[in-house]
């Protein structure tokens, strides 16, 4: 049987009845400009060696700033060769000048090896000593002193910088005395919780290269998001360039939505993805045309290996197509990597673990196994096929959920802009308060000193009284034997967090992770599924007085999801808006939330195959909101009609905010209520899942018209008749439409909103 070409395969496609849209990226040629004539001649040659004669203007454009000693954020698509944007600058001056330091951060431990062996390898090429390695958790302990004391460029992650490097400062007085660089990679990465937590690093980092007598710039590089320059600038506390004029070429791109068939027309119920991206991956396999496969979680990934293999094993051997995610060993995930650039292997699954910029070659085509989250994420995974060039083809395929059908059904909204801003909120008091202990143990603060521009006074003083800081002549010092960043997670903001214990393998129980308290009530109750970077766990306990959770590994067709009884008491209104009878507020509230029952929802259908009590004590929590309320029920709905119409609202709100405000769906929490208690008022909340709030609701608060207007237009888009799983979440098949009726009110409130305001 002959075997089809791409583009052969791409015109077969074009007649597929399920293909939604189809969307090209015209090529585009490269644009270069000379190598800089003050760079060391041993660098261009080495880059000379590896076939770059020239730079790309984006990389020509942040050697310029740099080297007039600007901060800088390199915004460029996969491929285009941003790791250049700051290695170039780095080994130039570590090469004139062998004394200065470099200091690497990136998201992964994955990443930066790949990052090493490249960097590694053009240093070989100078011929020069420079001495680059990684710093992290698999850093022998005889290596660590060397790096320490004579690593020229340490590649490490925020994790191991909060934990290892800054609180042991003194050992590291060669790398702080001469930093002169400090590269961030992939800055997206580092928003809501995490980026906030990571923002306060870097003020300590800061704070000490000050002591040492050091400055050094920050060198920032990012996939596409609609606020690059301000990340930057709120997470380094500095003035940033923007560099974003792309001079990399590429290649053309095919672009293919694709929403599989419906199976139960009247719950407007579609064949899974997962089945879908089995038989497309299958299909361009056999013709050996180089593919991978995204899932979105280590089951999928196993489950779409293991059915593509063993429908290719004839045609072409099942090694030729590998999975690739999270809890694979180092070695196997670097052999994947090699035989994926030298073309032994055709075909891999993977997590997002490969979304980021690990080198595996070149593929022709990418099949995304649902909508990845983000617009960011999926351009980066879109970006694995068609490294630069020849044609290339995207297939995203839709699952049931809401989120991904919106998306698939607006296609305009996709590839029109980039609405995603990452969002931080580095004086969140209870991350701010955590750090500046840290800060404390690694250098005592003077009265007048700020953190990162915070008056942090009243915090010392606090802290003083509590016992943990010690005021003596105009100094607090840390008093505690204990050390404060092994306490403190980059990944949550309160305290008291509960350890997630696996106890899988009976001989060795290991922790893999741990969860604010107000979350785990949810997602770590007796009997939930929890999922930990991909791989299902089932709690077989909750020990909520010891704040452990005992999981074990399961393979389940279904997930969990709690229902909690909230009460919200507005504490402080901040921000609002008022039109005709209906205001949208935002402010502080207090959250007193009671797990009550959780439902088992199958994967596929979202259908109920069983429920169960929880029984847990009420838990408080203290974050910003924002709400939208209305004078009084509407004459012509009943309070239970209305009630039913503001639940179908909050359950679109809950799936499409995540897509404007750049988070997770439990990162954002959605409580509608007939009467709220502080107004006696039709309302519904959106709050922060965090302590303090990390600027969450306050961008639905700016965003609110734009967001109904997307609410109003996805309700009356989908195709069931009186509402289902993929918009209003609930049908009603014995009294009026609930979907017509709820079109009709936001019609109508959205006219009024477009009046002037009160």
């Amino acid at each position: 049987m002959k075997k089809q070409t791409l583009s052969e395969w791409i015109e077969q496609l074009r007649q597929d009845p399920n293909v939604v849209y189809w969307h090209e990226i015209e090529p585009k040629e490269a644009n270069f400009v000379p190598f800089p004539d003050e760079l060391d001649p041993r660098l261009r040659a080495a880059l000379k060696a590896r076939g770059i004669a020239s730079l790309y203007t984006h990389q020509a454009a942040a050697y310029d700033a740099i080297q007039s000693g600007r901060n800088i954020v390199a915004v460029t698509p996969t491929a285009s060769g941003k790791t250049l944007c700051y290695n170039l600058p780095v080994l130039d001056a570590i090469a004139k000048e062998p004394s200065s330091r470099a200091l690497y951060i990136f998201p992964t431990k994955a990443l930066a090896q790949d990052q090493k062996n490249e960097l590694n390898e053009i240093i070989a090429e100078m011929g020069v000593s420079i001495y680059s390695h990684t710093y992290d958790g698999d850093t022998a302990p005889a290596l660590r002193q060397k790096i320490r004391q004579t690593g020229h460029i340490v590649i490490t992650n925020p994790d191991m910088l909060h934990t290892a490097i800054l609180p042991h400062h003194t050992k590291w007085i060669s790398l702080f005395e001469q930093l002169r660089y400090v590269v961030i990679d992939e800055l997206h990465t580092y928003r809501g919780v995490f980026g906030s937590h990571v923002a306060n690093v870097i003020r300590r980092l800061k704070r000490i290269c000050a002591f040492y007598g050091s400055r050094p710039t920050f060198i920032c590089t990012s996939a596409t998001i609609a606020n690059p320059k301000e990340l930057a600038e709120r997470l380094i506390g500095e003035p940033v360039a923007l560099i974003d004029n792309n001079g990399a070429p590429r290649g053309r791109k095919y672009f293919v939505f694709y929403n599989p068939p419906v199976v139960e027309r009247t719950m407007n119920i579609r064949q899974s993805a997962t089945k879908t991206a089995v038989e497309l991956a299958r299909q361009l396999l056999v013709n050996r045309i180089p593919t991978i496969v995204f899932a979105r979680s280590r089951v999928r990934v196993e489950l779409i290996l293991s059915h593509l293999q063993a429908a290719v094993n004839e045609r072409i051997g099942e090694t030729m197509i590998r999975g690739y995610r999270g809890g694979y060993l180092p070695s196997e995930r670097r052999a994947i990597e090699k035989g994926l650039r030298s073309g032994e292997i055709i075909g891999v699954v993977s997590t997002n673990a490969l979304e980021l910029g690990v080198d595996i070659g070149q593929l022709q085509a990418c099949i995304l196994t649902g909508y990845p989250g983000t617009i960011a994420s999926t351009w980066q995974q879109a970006g694995r096929a068609g490294r630069r060039q020849g044609d290339s083809l995207v297939v995203m395929i839709a699952s049931a959920s809401p989120l991904d059908q919106y998306i698939i059904t607006h296609p305009e909204y996709f590839f029109a802009r980039s609405p995603e801003a990452a969002r931080i909120n580095p004086d969140n008091l209870l991350i701010l308060v955590d750090h500046i202990k840290c800060a404390a143990y690694e250098l005592p603060f003077r009265r007048g000193e700020t953190f990162g521009g915070v008056e942090v006074e009243e915090v010392l003083d606090f802290l003083a009284e509590q016992g943990v800081l010690n005021e003596r002549a105009g100094r607090w010092h840390w008093m505690s034997d204990a050390f404060p960043a092994h306490d403190i997670s980059l990944r949550s903001a309160a305290q008291e967090n509960v350890v997630i214990i696996d106890i899988s393998n009976t001989a060795r129980h290991r922790v893999i992770g741990e969860m604010d308290r107000f979350s785990a009530m949810t997602l770590l109750h007796d009997e939930a599924i929890y999922l930990h970077e991909g791989t299902q766990y089932q709690v077989e306990k909750l020990d909520w007085e010891e704040k452990k959770a005992y999981v074990r590994q399961v393979d389940v067709e279904y997930f969990t999801d709690a229902n909690l009884a909230v009460q919200l008491e507005v504490l402080s209104e901040d921000r609002s808006e008022t039109r005709g009878q209906m205001a949208v507020r935002y402010g502080d509230v207090s959250v007193r939330a009671m797990a009550t029952i959780f439902k088992k929802l199958k994967l596929s259908t979202f259908e109920n195959i069983g429920s169960g009590p929880i029984r847990l004590p009420e838990e408080t929590l203290h974050t910003s909101a924002a709400w939208i309320e209305w004078g009084a029920v509407p004459s012509r709905f009943s309070p239970a009609l209305f009630e039913q119409l503001l639940v179908g609202i909050a359950n679109v709100l809950g799936h499409l905010v995540p897509v404007f405000v750049m988070c997770d769906r439990s990162d954002l929490h959605v409580v509608p209520q007939l009467k709220a208690p502080h107004s006696g008022r039709p309302t519904i909340f959106l709050y922060d899942r965090y302590p303090g709030g990390v600027g969450l609701s306050e961008a639905v608060f700016e965003r609110y018209e734009e967001i109904m207007e997307h609410v109003k237009e996805w309700v009356e888009r989908c195709p069931c008749a009186d509402g289902c799983p993929s918009c209003i979440g609930i049908s009603s098949a014995d009294g009026p439409s609930l979907k017509r009726e709820l079109v009709q009110f936001l019609d109508e409130q959205l006219a009024v909103w477009a009046g002037p305001s009160v």
